[in-house]
């Protein structure tokens, strides 16, 4: 892994830490470095402890995002719904001051769902079973022909139980895959990957056990990815409990799977990435952007993922705007459009860029809901995605991931770590004062991968992944005191990378989502 940024050494670092800064030209890597330690929590204390006040009064976010969920609701990629909260958002950041806002046009795919059903038949000694199954149609699925697919299923927990079998054994039947909960990231993998893995050896469709720890009767939808070597087969999320039901059944004799599913593509549609700022007082070519993506799957509200989000980081640079106080570099908040099922717009912004990515001097995405924050992920290090919850047990506000050694990172690496350890100390009113090591998102990436330093807010976790993609991702459950201080931990921290004299350092190619 190529490090992208190095401080700047020598008489450059001294005057560094006097306090002078150092500034490239635009569209150039400006040397990353940071403040002596203590004196970036000296120098904006009183600044930070004013926003942290207003935050925590203010209920302009949790109102916003009221609307959003209510009044708008879901907005899946190519659907009307989106297009009005795009126009929304767009207003919003205008009337609350911010400058340079525009929609950035991105076109985006449609995907609809349309009618769908499975219901499992099990015949054995014991007698007959016909249940209808929870299941939710995986975003971006084929559709099952006309009237459906009726074949036997083969369970199986992972990928090696597939590969053992013969293809014999799955030509023609629906594979379902029960991996367990060992965290999102295994649990995802069998959601994008297992369909088509499954279809290399002949497999009609694909049933995939639903990505939570969560058993309460509730399907998780969520985008798959076919490998365009293997044909295209249709695939669907079913409810944990459905998953271990088939498990049971398939030990003791056949079971039966009758799917349909009218998934299909429409054209693409326009749509945008919607953007406003505070513009810089000093460097308004240089640019903290922040934000989450405003489009969401076509169940529940999209509250928390990524309602959330969007409405968190906006009202953080709003906040900003309504103290009157003028960072030296600019500010930018982004709603970023089809984070769920493509990743246009985050693609559309790294192009819209374009060389002057050496301005961008930091990249903050909240795209993990919010719960209670207990601090700021940073960067490609220990993985280089957002940091994920905590294994059942495990001390939920540990601030190293497994396998993370610090000393290991270069000095300009630890001199950054440092810095924002110095930032969020200003936060311990709230309690978010910790540092982890991985932060980013989707739909920062883009940009991330050619140097920009990732950074998003580190969560308790600990519901997040019950709720999202699912039918009960609505209002009711993003708490507004956690909102809030999510809110007031990323207006601080924007701020001040945003006005302090040097920059924290960034990975190439540190970020894969």
């Amino acid at each position: 892994m190529k490090r992208f940024v190095s401080f700047v050494t020598g008489a450059a670092l001294m005057t560094a830490q006097m306090g002078i800064a150092q500034m490239g030209a635009p569209g150039e890597r400006t040397p990353a470095m940071s403040a002596q330690p203590g004196l970036l929590a000296a120098k904006y204390k009183a600044d930070a402890d004013r926003i942290i006040a207003t935050a925590m009064a203010d209920n302009d976010g949790y109102t916003a995002l009221t609307y959003l969920t209510d009044h708008i609701g879901k907005r899946l990629s190519g659907t009307p719904q989106l297009n009005t909260a795009v126009e929304w958002g767009a207003e919003l950041m205008k009337k609350a001051g911010l400058q340079n806002v525009q929609i950035q046009p991105v076109m985006v795919p449609h995907w609809g769902r349309g009618n769908e059903s499975a219901t499992i038949t099990y015949k054995g000694e014991a007698g007959t079973i016909v249940k209808p199954l929870h299941m939710l149609g995986l975003g971006m699925s084929v559709c099952t022909p006309k009237g459906g697919i009726t074949a036997p299923a083969v369970f199986v927990h992972d990928f090696a139980e597939l590969d053992k079998l013969p293809d014999a054994d799955v030509k023609g039947k629906i594979v379902v895959f029960n991996p367990g909960w060992h965290g999102y990231g295994v649990g995802s993998m069998y959601r994008t990957g297992g369909p088509s893995r499954a279809a290399a050896k002949g497999a009609a469709a694909v049933l995939v056990r639903s990505a939570t720890g969560l058993a309460l009767q509730i399907p998780h939808t969520g985008t798959l990815r076919y490998d365009e070597k293997q044909p295209k087969v249709p695939a669907a999320a079913i409810s944990v409990e459905d998953a271990l039901l088939i498990e049971r059944l398939a030990k003791e004799g056949p079971v039966t799977v009758h799917l349909e599913m009218d998934a299909h593509m429409e054209p693409d549609v326009k749509a945008g990435n919607v953007i406003g700022e505070i513009v810089g007082s000093e460097h308004p070519e240089q640019v903290v952007v922040l934000g989450g993506h405003i489009d969401s799957w076509d169940v529940g509200q999209g509250a928390q993922d990524d309602g959330s989000g969007i409405m968190a980081t906006f009202e953080a640079v709003s906040l900003i705007h309504k103290l009157g106080l003028k960072p030296k570099r600019t500010i930018r908040v982004v709603f970023w459009v089809n984070e769920e099922n493509g990743g246009a717009g985050g693609r559309a912004y790294r192009q819209w860029i374009g060389d002057k990515i050496g301005d961008q001097v930091a990249a903050i995405e909240m795209d993990g809901g919010a719960e209670k924050p207990l601090g700021i992920g940073y960067g490609g290090f220990g993985g280089g995605r957002r940091p994920q919850p905590p294994a059942p047990g495990a001390a939920a506000a540990a601030p190293a991931r497994p396998g993370f050694d610090e000393n290991a990172l270069s000095a300009e690496e630890k001199q950054s770590f440092a810095c924002l350890r110095d930032i969020v100390s200003l936060l311990g009113s709230i309690g978010t004062d910790t540092v982890s090591p991985g932060g980013g998102g989707s739909d920062i990436s883009p940009i991330v991968a050619d140097g920009v330093p990732s950074l998003s807010p580190h969560t308790v976790g600990e519901h997040y992944f019950d709720w999202h993609h699912t039918e009960a991702d609505t209002l009711d459950k993003v708490d507004e005191d956690s909102f809030k201080k999510n809110t007031a931990m990323l207006s601080v921290v924007a701020y001040v990378l945003a006005d302090m004299d040097g920059r924290l350092a960034g990975r190439k190619g540190s970020f894969r989502e």
